[in-house]
């Protein structure tokens, strides 16, 4: 039974990192790896337990007869719920930013990232749209930050081959920024709330190395393009029942949203509560300011949706799917025995850390950059705090991501928007991120 639930995981994996040629989408791979997994684990509970938890599972006896709907109420309190809680804390902070991320984007609090990219030279907006990818995507989910750079580069530039040059570097930067911090990336935030790392050395470790990915792949980038830029710009968008809002009410809401985000890693620190319950107390002081400045508009017309918000809850929703169907399929291999095993293997051919960094950026090329660095995370659930393992596995996942496009939900975004094809990002960005990568992998052996 072990061997056909790793068989599961394992096919999951293979539809994830085929997921642009089977058009099979991945959240629904890795929630069926998740979901079947565990209806097989239970059919053969009392093995596993036995095997995994005996003295736990006596203890929770308290006396009485084994029984099969004994060993079914102990895996379903004791041992699945774990992994339930675990994804819900992801889960629920990526729904909070989303949240938080949509009501200041139908205030128009980001129209003023538009008016920052006025300007026909174009390098300079290459440059500002990165450095703007970069800085938010270290604050928000870098899914949500590369469909909402995206959608404005789809405006402002009209030439196709240049938004993609331009949509290029908007992918590498938001991977990049998310890499940089705890609550930028799934995988940052999946080690912060675990324990495994603290916010500030998790950041000042990785500072160096992720400015070094971002900015060679940015330069290189910056060359194929020509001086002067076509670009258009529209007037303000009508926006329903908050065209009213003042200039100084959106630089507001734009400021509590943001700014709470930043005091998260210091609430976590002050409360010990999960990461989530920070995100929840940002959208509700938000939601409140929204709800006072737009009193007067309330409900005198219907909000007009607009193509940003569906694409954000669209986007966003899948992704919190793909990270609950991954930690429970990687759960129930815990369960097995099976990651114990692998990671007594590693450390008997490999046992470099650096080596297994190197591996997990390579997987993360064609499988998902999450589903790469948990697997990776798994081998070695315990080790001291701010490890090396962590952040090394952290970066190169991210960056590995960036070579191909497929292994990152961003790139894929970017795919799909612009219709680009994995051999032209391959020949001409692909290998500039391997260069930048590596560059950053040496920086981070030095820091370290």
């Amino acid at each position: 039974m072990t061997l056909i639930i790793v068989a599961i995981l394992l096919i999951g994996y293979m539809l994830i990192a085929t997921s642009s040629i089977t058009k099979i989408n991945r959240a629904a791979s890795a929630i069926f790896a998740g979901t079947v997994g565990w209806v097989l684990y239970i059919c053969y509970g009392s093995d596993f337990v036995m095997s995994q938890h005996p003295s736990e599972y006596i203890d929770f006896l308290g006396g009485a007869s084994p029984t099969s709907v004994a060993v079914k109420e102990y895996i379903s309190q004791n041992v699945f719920l774990k992994y339930v809680g675990r994804g819900a804390e992801i889960v629920l902070f990526l729904l909070a930013t989303m949240t938080i991320v949509e009501v200041l984007n139908n205030n128009g609090c980001f129209d003023f990232f538009k008016e920052l990219f006025k300007t026909r030279k174009s390098k300079r907006l290459l440059w500002l749209m990165t450095l703007v990818t970069f800085v938010v995507s270290a604050n928000l989910d870098n899914l949500t930050v590369t469909t909402m750079m995206l959608v404005m580069m789809h405006e402002i530039v009209p030439n196709r081959r240049q938004r993609m040059i331009y949509g290029s570097a908007i992918v590498i930067a938001a991977n990049c920024g998310g890499a940089l911090t705890v609550i930028g990336d799934p995988t940052g935030l999946v080690l912060w709330t675990k324990g495994s790392v603290t916010a500030t050395n998790f950041s000042a470790s990785l500072a160096i190395p992720c400015l070094v990915a971002w900015f060679l792949p940015t330069w290189w980038l910056s060359r194929l393009l020509p001086e002067h830029i076509d670009s258009q710009w529209t007037s303000m968008p009508y926006r329903g029942d908050d065209t009213n809002l003042k200039v100084w009410q959106r630089l507001l809401m734009l400021i509590v949203g943001i700014g709470g985000l930043w005091f998260i890693p210091s609430f976590h620190a002050i409360t010990k509560l999960s990461p989530f319950l920070g995100a929840l107390c940002v959208l509700a002081v938000l939601w409140i300011v929204n709800e006072i400045v737009n009193r007067k508009l309330m409900n005198t017309e219907q909000m007009i949706q607009r193509r940003t918000p569906r694409v954000l809850q669209y986007g966003v929703l899948q992704l919190m799917l793909f990270v609950m169907g991954i930690t429970l399929a990687l759960g129930v291999v815990q369960e097995t025995g099976a990651i114990t095993w692998l990671s007594r293997i590693c450390d008997q051919y490999i046992h470099n850390m650096w080596i297994m960094g190197a591996l997990s950026g390579a997987f993360s090329t064609v499988l998902d950059t999450f589903a790469t660095s948990m697997s990776f995370f798994s081998l070695y659930p315990i080790l001291p705090e701010n490890a090396m393992f962590y952040k090394i596995v952290a970066y190169s996942t991210a960056m590995g991501g960036s070579v191909l496009l497929i292994g990152s939900v961003s790139g894929l975004a970017l795919m799909k928007m612009e219709h680009i094809h994995v051999g032209w990002f391959l020949k001409n960005v692909g290998w500039v991120v391997i260069v930048a990568w590596l560059l950053g992998m040496l920086s981070l052996l030095l820091i370290g």
